[in-house]
């Protein structure tokens, strides 16, 4: 422990002189020791080192620079093999209610008979409906890590049902969704960078075409990134070999620009790349190298700015350290990382101020702009949230009534939600409390048809239907469509 603690001084403090150093850790020592001798609680030395000390002394220096102790260590090592404990299941989730969309074949969840439309109302005697979102994602995590019990009601009966469920070990894919949206158009949306990321969008891409294609949509929303070498790969699929995808500077760190393996095949076909407020990291990288060589068009918000080296060091006792070491910079010199707060963090000018211009150029001479982040080519926003979409998302309305409907009728894959069904699902969220006027329900129309299409599809079909015919109306993927020329 103190030997860990003794190389995050190192790092903390620039390697001062051994004998500095040396008196820093003894006077820590030595105060570590007043206190475990005389303080008027026990003291827990994995408690003072572990969730004080040492990160604490992270924290004067950026952000991102993280200590793990040892679960935590070993639970980053499984996050970057993409293998995780799981139940096999995708739910809905709202405030107070958790919902199950879809069970995956020979899953915990399928063996112990979980259903689309069953509504979990407590896990491990917590009841769901006292819990907001951040508590129940909190409890949903912890849950997968150990056999977990589920109270579960079932549409149509009024008995719950208790199942026990074990969570397995899962090799899950970053490709969440990989489908059409028109002919010789396909749509990816990859979720996270993992070891297998880059192999993985290349499989779906084959699988939908390859070479033949006309168009991709890469959707990068909400991805926060992961392995840099992910995305190499990734980038390398679509730009000509020998193109650089970016470059690494820092104080202790030699310049290297990772360019495109020269064995690299990339696909032709037309691109579009889809930002927002959450995309980070590895997918800044991507989103920048393919917008700086003009390879393609990137619509939606200015990405997260997260674009600072973390090297990974494990330390004694199983833990761990990420430590910020360099920066990245796309091809034509613009850093990912935002700006930070030279006030708040111990910072050098590199960190705090990692771009001395705002205008750099494409490969075609277009001027993008620098600051942090990766500006789109169009910004896009996200459809706006009325009133009356709050309510009815806040009260589960749509997965609710999608429940019921599908007791009560049989759908194919050509249903559609005729007028009679609007008046179905405006008196069941009658009886939640929604009762807007004749005129507020007249001007929501498309957007109730497509979301009650959406969740009942969801239900019968699963969810990759159901986000097929979200995305419909999804003002980014119309845009892109558009661009793409369909």
């Amino acid at each position: 422990m103190f030997r860990s603690l003794a190389i995050l001084l190192c790092a903390a403090v620039a390697c001062p002189a051994a004998d500095d150093l040396a008196k820093q850790v003894k006077a820590f020592i030595d105060a570590f020791a007043i206190v475990e001798e005389n303080a008027a609680d026990p003291v827990n030395p994995e408690q003072v080192f572990y969730a004080g000390a040492l990160p604490g002394l992270l924290k004067t220096l950026d952000p991102h620079s993280v200590f793990f102790d040892p679960g935590q260590f070993d639970q980053l090592r499984k996050m970057e093999s993409s293998t995780q404990k799981g139940f096999g299941s995708i739910v809905s989730l709202v405030p107070g209610k958790v919902v199950v969309l879809q069970t995956l074949p020979g899953t915990p969840s399928a063996k112990a008979g979980l259903m689309p439309g069953d509504n979990i109302v407590a896990i491990n005697n917590y009841i769901i409906g006292r819990l907001d979102i951040e508590q129940l994602t909190e409890l949903l995590g912890e849950s997968r890590q150990h056999p977990a019990q589920l109270d579960v009601m079932r549409p149509g009966s009024g008995k719950i049902m208790r199942l026990t469920l074990t969570p397995e070990e899962m090799q899950t894919s970053s490709v969440e969704r990989a489908f059409f949206l028109g002919p010789g158009i396909a749509y990816l949306h990859v979720t996270s960078f993992d070891e297998n990321t880059g192999k993985d969008i290349k499989a779906a891409i084959d699988k939908l075409g390859g070479d033949k294609l006309g168009g991709l949509i890469l959707d990068l929303r909400g991805n926060p990134g992961g392995v840099v070498t992910a995305a190499l790969e990734t980038a390398s699929l679509f730009l000509r070999p020998g193109q650089t995808v970016f470059t690494i500077r820092g104080r202790n760190v030699p310049e290297k620009a990772e360019k495109v393996p020269d064995s690299a095949q990339p696909y032709p076909c037309k691109l579009v790349v889809l930002l927002n407020e959450k995309t980070a990291s590895a997918s800044e990288i991507v989103s920048g190298a393919l917008q700086d060589h003009d390879r393609a068009t990137i619509l939606g918000e200015v990405s997260y700015g997260k674009g600072l080296v973390q090297s990974v060091y494990p330390l004694s006792e199983g833990a761990g350290l990420a430590l910020t070491t360099a920066l990245y910079y796309t091809p034509s010199g613009r850093s990912i990382q935002k700006p930070l707060d030279a006030t708040r963090f111990e910072l050098g000018a590199t960190t705090a101020h990692p771009n001395a211009k705002s205008d750099f150029h494409t490969d075609q001479g277009r001027t993008v702009t620098g600051g942090g982040g990766i500006r789109p080519d169009f910004v896009v926003m996200p459809e706006p949230l009325t009133r009356l979409h709050v309510a009815l998302m806040a009260s589960a309305s749509f997965t609710g009534f999608a429940t019921q409907y599908l007791r009560q009728h049989k759908v194919d894959q050509d249903w559609e939600v005729e007028p009679s069904v609007i008046d179905e699902f405006q008196a069941y969220a009658a009886t939640l409390g929604i009762q807007p006027g004749p005129a507020e329900w007249a001007s929501e129309g498309a957007y109730l048809r497509n979301r009650i299409k959406t969740e009942i599809f969801n239900q019968a079909f699963g969810v990759e239907r159901g986000d097929q015919v979200e995305l419909q109306r999804d003002p980014l993927v119309l845009k892109a469509l558009e661009i793409l020329g369909t």
